[in-house]
């Protein structure tokens, strides 16, 4: 006969098997949340999420994101110190990269894959962070009033024939200043002081917000030729096919096209690393390169995978083969040197 006392045993005891079977239940769910990757993206939700999206259906991984400028990520990272939750940080331009791998906010990759999918001089010389596409800064021109046998390299944009008809981006664009410093390690400080001071005396109008305004600027006849990232070409030869631009590949019998950078890093934070380093070395891997850069009309950095429809019709270049983190490294130089030339 069961007395009341081993009834509450009885009892105590189903409540405590029950109790730690649930416990058993949720534990075997949380892999799935303990392997998620975060990451915190310069580049823009509608370029990273297709990717993203397939990288969690091929693998079963959940990616979280937030988006913001560069800079704002930059220092959200600095001051949630060992406390973020980033495990990965993408940005754009190599200067952003630097300057974040100067922050001590990166990890070193340690990544074979990577090393043999990503060219060394899109790299980080200390291995902190890859470059995942590469944009070209080039010439783009107004076919009513151009003649391509006009143009040549940057530097020749300060001849007299281009006074009153030069369209340039605003000096506070990273990718100006990225330009520039790459034209201070080639060139020297002084020359390339002369170059951007002949740019300002060129100006048909005071630097613009974008590159997309630059162009429009042309169509309208303000100006007739600027200096532009590739993809705002891509974007707006997409949306009006018939605008009466072109691109035009400069110094190609010098240096080459000055090229730069999308990428990222491992937090030196990140609760997941290993899962970070597979994310990124995917997105490196032949199968996801070609659409990291499609989605955006830019180059693969993994120069065993082709380009678009699109963007093979701009023809092949040379482009400059320094190390894209020279833009970092002399981006100081380079924003004190456009302040000395009123390139505002």
């Amino acid at each position: 006969m069961l007395t009341p006392s081993r009834l509450l045993h009885r009892f105590g005891c189903a409540v405590l098997l029950l109790a730690s079977a649930l416990l058993t239940l949720s534990c075997s769910k949380q892999p799935s949340s303990d392997d998620a990757i975060t990451v915190y993206s310069a580049r823009a939700e509608h370029l990273i999420s297709p990717l993203f999206d397939r990288y969690t259906q091929e693998t079963g991984i959940e990616i979280r994101y937030i988006t913001d400028n560069a800079g704002a990520l930059i220092q959200r990272l600095k001051a949630e110190g060992s406390n973020s939750p980033a495990d990965i940080l993408l940005t754009v331009d190599a200067g952003n990269l630097w300057q974040a791998s100067e922050e001590g906010l990166f990890q070193p990759l340690n990544s074979e894959v990577i090393e043999r999918q990503i060219p060394a001089h899109i790299r980080a010389e200390d291995n902190d962070w890859t470059g995942l596409s590469v944009r070209a800064r080039t010439l783009i021109h107004s076919t009513e009033r151009v003649d391509p046998s006009e143009l040549s390299t940057y530097e020749a944009l300060v001849e007299p024939q281009w006074e009153g008809r030069l369209c340039l981006r605003t000096s506070k664009s990273v990718y100006n200043q990225s330009l520039v410093a790459t034209m201070i390690h080639t060139l020297g400080e002084q020359e390339t002081e002369n170059i951007v001071r002949g740019w300002v005396a060129n100006l048909a109008t005071d630097p613009f917000a974008n590159d997309t305004a630059a162009m429009e600027a042309i169509i309208a006849g303000q100006c007739d030729v600027a200096i532009v990232n590739s993809y705002y070409f891509g974007r707006l030869q997409r949306n009006n096919p018939d605008a009466p631009l072109a691109l035009f590949w400069p110094n190609q019998d010098g240096r080459g096209v000055h090229i730069n950078v999308s990428g990222g890093g491992i937090t030196r934070h990140a609760k997941n690393p290993d899962g970070a380093r597979a994310l990124l070395e995917w997105l490196a891997s032949e199968d996801a390169q070609f659409q990291f850069a499609e989605v955006n009309q830019e180059y693969p950095a993994n120069p065993n995978v082709g380009v678009s429809e699109q963007v093979a019709a701009w023809g092949e270049f040379r482009a400059d083969n320094i190390n894209v983190e020279m833009a970092g490294r002399l981006q100081g130089d380079a924003i004190r040197l456009m302040d000395r030339a009123r390139y505002r």
